[in-house]
């Protein structure tokens, strides 16, 4: 086969492929073309990745790039420019937010491009080695908290010195998904309390494992998950219940770590104006569920993309795509994600085996032989 990986749009740092995955493919015996630059933001030069065995294209040759191979692998979503330079029946990777770029997906069916979202990889066994979700989660979820140290005019751990002991700072992460429970393991081992919520009481145990404690809220009695392990999305009754239970936890931390997110949904509003209003000076949100289109995150303070700082002196955190704070590592994540996706994709002989009666195949497939084959983009693009 061949492959392409494309240069990111502006303030993305990481890459498709890394030099170890791209020696590996092609050592396999397929072709790989890197745009020039690609890797730089993930401090993988050009020259790595020809000693990999990749292709380097550069001015004319990146322009037509993805016209030229049989797969284009990506991080963002690619101009809809790019998608018309695709060759039809070519083969599309990446993390595409189909739901947030519809006039993109039907670019793509109408150039019968096969699109696979890696966002829609389902959460089952065979698929966890795939789950970009997850490595990008747990880079976000990591990097959260040592924003929050940078940030909060406390340190974390406590410490008995000849000056007096200094008492331990109080951590609350809501959400004990990927994100939240990478959170507490970091802020535990940076010495902090870590206190823990979750609409899912089957967390538990895992937050307890950790080191926090798992905070119990009354509310009404829910559903708590979907078949995949995400949240379900809540009643405005529940949610509202939610809010009041966790006021008292989020006035009393000196970090509040948010991650909860509805797959598909805005982020849930758990955190208003007025109570942050009634947080302590220098007490800090990082607000992993920051979203741009929203305008907000968890907290209804959030300004995306920006660190502010609120009249009675709470820092939030609205930094953007955290995983991206880590490139290294967070390319090598997802670089290995898509490594496993394409070993179910090609078989032996290296032919690209594309099959709709997989599980994996079909939950991630958008678009397919110049059709919308998801039923939650077809029904974003009816309304």
């Amino acid at each position: 086969m061949k492959l392409a990986v494309l240069s990111q749009q502006e303030g993305e740092t990481r890459v498709a492929l890394t030099p170890a995955v791209v020696k590996s493919l092609t050592t396999a015996g397929h072709e790989v073309l890197i745009e020039t630059g690609a890797g730089l933001g993930s401090h993988a030069n050009d020259t790595s990745y020809q000693e990999a065995g990749a292709k380097v294209v550069s001015g004319v040759d990146a322009t037509t790039l993805c016209s030229e191979v049989d797969i284009v692998l990506t991080i963002n979503p690619p101009s809809i420019e790019q998608v018309s330079q695709m060759r039809d029946g070519a083969v599309l990777v990446g993390m595409l937010s189909p739901l947030s770029n519809l006039e993109l997906i039907k670019a793509l069916a109408n150039r019968a491009v096969t699109a696979i979202s890696l966002e829609f990889i389902p959460r089952i066994t065979r698929a966890q080695a795939m789950d970009v979700l997850s490595s990008q989660a747990n880079m976000a979820g990591y990097k959260a908290v040592i924003l929050a140290a940078d940030a909060c005019p406390k340190m974390f751990p406590m410490m008995m010195t000849a000056a007096g002991t200094i008492a331990p700072s109080r951590v609350f992460v809501i959400g004990a998904g990927v994100a939240g429970l990478q959170a507490i393991a970091t802020a535990k081992r940076l010495g902090a309390i870590v206190e823990a919520y979750d609409v899912r009481p089957e967390v538990e145990e895992q937050v307890q494992s950790l080191g926090g404690r798992f905070v119990k809220l009354p509310t009404t009695k829910q559903e708590t998950s979907t078949s995949g392990g995400y949240a379900k999305q809540q009643t405005d009754e529940e949610r509202r219940q939610q809010v009041e239970l966790m006021t008292k936890h989020v006035m009393t931390a000196d970090a509040v770590i948010t991650t909860a997110a509805i797959f598909g949904k805005a982020p849930p509003l758990l955190i208003p104006a007025d109570v942050v209003r009634q947080m302590r000076s220098g007490s800090v949100i990082v607000d992993i569920a920051a979203d741009t289109q929203i305008g907000r995150g968890n907290c209804e303070m959030t300004k995306p993309g920006q660190r502010c700082i609120t009249d009675n002196g709470v820092i939030i955190e609205g930094t953007l795509n955290l995983p991206g704070c880590l490139p290294v590592h967070a390319s090598q994540a997802y670089a290995n994600n898509l490594q496993a996706l394409l070993k179910e994709m090609i078989d032996t002989e290296g032919n690209l085996k594309l099959d709709q009666e997989d599980e994996i195949q079909n939950s991630a497939t958008i678009t397919h032989a110049g059709q919308v084959v998801n039923t939650m983009v077809m029904e974003a693009i009816k309304t």
